[in-house]
């Protein structure tokens, strides 16, 4: 989610470390091209309006340093995002105003800030600064024109001069260009986002892929060649308890060997369904109604239901070609370790959605205790398991699955915050919906 921390994070210091090193390169260019101008004009450099914009370039650059230290930090990167932009806009609002109001060449800077804006923030946020740069653009012009702030020395033309028609259409023009690049931007910045989020998804899962293709033919000849002996091994004891007396000693050794022999076979089955998933039995099956009867059963269950909280947000209408089994695996696992990573009370959000109709994104994300970076480069290695009761394959069963009906699963998470799972589906034909039958 574009909006969720743990997917756009490092996308996020990038990007603002690129804009940090920038301003402070506008900065040093406006302080030189201000001191070549005025000696091209034969001017003093200590005069106005250069002097202003020298202060102002060295305000600028400070602000430059505390925002270099806040990224340091690494926190509330979402915060130093807007805060860096706002303070933009009221930098480029001084400029304009010290280089003319009216008569200024600068305004376009309102819309640089704008387009890096959506890098950063994407559309909602760079249709936020693009009000906000109209609106202080507009209060400008407006505080000129009936004299409640100066022009500025040195301005050529004085608002209260023109016609107010003309006032009223220069901050129209402005906005109207101020909210189109806003838009475009915005939905620019989240495709690509969306792009670069699906090729590091591609990427990382293809690269499990091929690690995993290597151990298929070993694991399942071993399954197989166990899967014998153990039926023979079950059906001899079962004989055997026949003729023991009920209760003795050795009912009791027998009875053990039993529970271990079944624990055996599921932990064989479940490599047969590693290796070889299949897809015989795959169907269109409609995705938020498959979720939901997922996560009723997983409230209904008593180990969560009292300590978990479920929120959905499902896009409805959304159809797989899949096995229904197979996908109500995938999504039980899932929101079960979501469960087991959260201590005590928290929650868990499940979210549907296709982009413009073209994938189907399935996240499950919680606010449990985190993937070690240790542990996440192994999580879905066949047999690795932090659990002592685990085998080590619900997470490359679920990677199996995905694979098989040609679809693609990544995560990301951060210690003591949670982790999100993103699932990527090719969407199917269309099929009725029961529920509306």
């Amino acid at each position: 989610m574009s909006s969720d921390p743990f997917l756009d994070r490092s996308d996020r210091e990038q990007q603002l470390k690129w804009i940090v090193l920038a301003r402070v390169i506008f900065c040093i260019v406006l302080i030189f091209s201000s001191l070549v101008f005025s000696t091209g004009e034969n001017l003093s450099f200590l005069s106005q309006p250069f002097v202003t914009l020298y202060y102002l370039a060295a305000a600028i650059l400070l602000l430059s340093v505390g925002y270099g230290l806040w990224l340091k930090q690494g926190k509330n990167l979402l915060v130093l995002s807007y805060t860096q932009i706002l303070a933009d806009t009221f930098s480029v609002t001084v400029i304009i105003y010290v280089t003319g109001s009216l008569d200024s060449i600068f305004t376009f800077l309102y819309l640089l800030i704008i387009i890096y804006g959506a890098m950063l923030v994407l559309l909602r946020g760079s249709l936020i600064i693009a009000g906000v740069s109209s609106i202080q653009y507009g209060l400008l012009i407006v505080l000129e024109y009936y004299h409640m702030v100066p022009p500025f020395s040195g301005q050529h033309t004085d608002p209260a001069s023109l016609n107010p028609s003309l006032i009223f259409y220069r901050i129209f023009i402005l906005m109207s260009a101020c909210l189109a690049v806003a838009y475009l931007s915005g939905v620019l910045a989240r495709q690509l986002r969306r792009a670069r989020q699906d090729l590091k998804i591609t990427h990382a899962h293809y690269k499990r892929v091929e690690k995993m293709e290597v151990m298929d033919e070993m694991i399942s000849g071993i399954a197989h060649e166990i899967k014998n002996p153990l039926a023979s091994l079950a059906g001899s004891i079962q004989l055997l308890r026949e003729d023991t007396a009920p209760g003795s000693r050795e009912d009791r050794l027998m009875k053990i060997i039993l529970r271990e022999t079944e624990r055996l076979k599921t932990i064989v089955d479940e490599i047969r369904l590693f290796a070889k998933p299949g897809r015989a039995n795959a169907i269109p099956v409609m995705v938020h109604q498959a979720v939901m009867d997922v996560v009723s059963l997983f409230l209904n269950s008593e180990e969560f239901k009292n300590r978990i909280q479920v929120v959905t947000h499902l896009d409805e209408g959304l159809i797989v070609h899949i096995d229904p089994v197979h996908l109500q695996q995938v999504v039980w696992n899932l929101i079960k370790n979501a469960a087991q990573a959260i201590p005590g009370k928290g929650k868990i959000i499940i979210t549907l959605t296709a982009p413009r109709n073209q994938r189907i994104y399935l996240t499950i994300s919680d606010n449990g205790q985190g993937i070690e970076s240790d542990n996440a480069r192994h999580i879905f290695d066949p047999f690795y398991t932090t659990k002592p009761e685990g085998t080590g394959l619900g997470l490359p069963i679920i990677h199996r699955l995905i694979e098989t009906y040609d679809g693609l699963i990544d995560f990301e998470s951060i210690p003591g915050k949670g982790t999100v799972f993103t699932i990527i589906f090719k969407p199917a034909g269309s099929v009725e919906d029961p529920t509306k039958s």
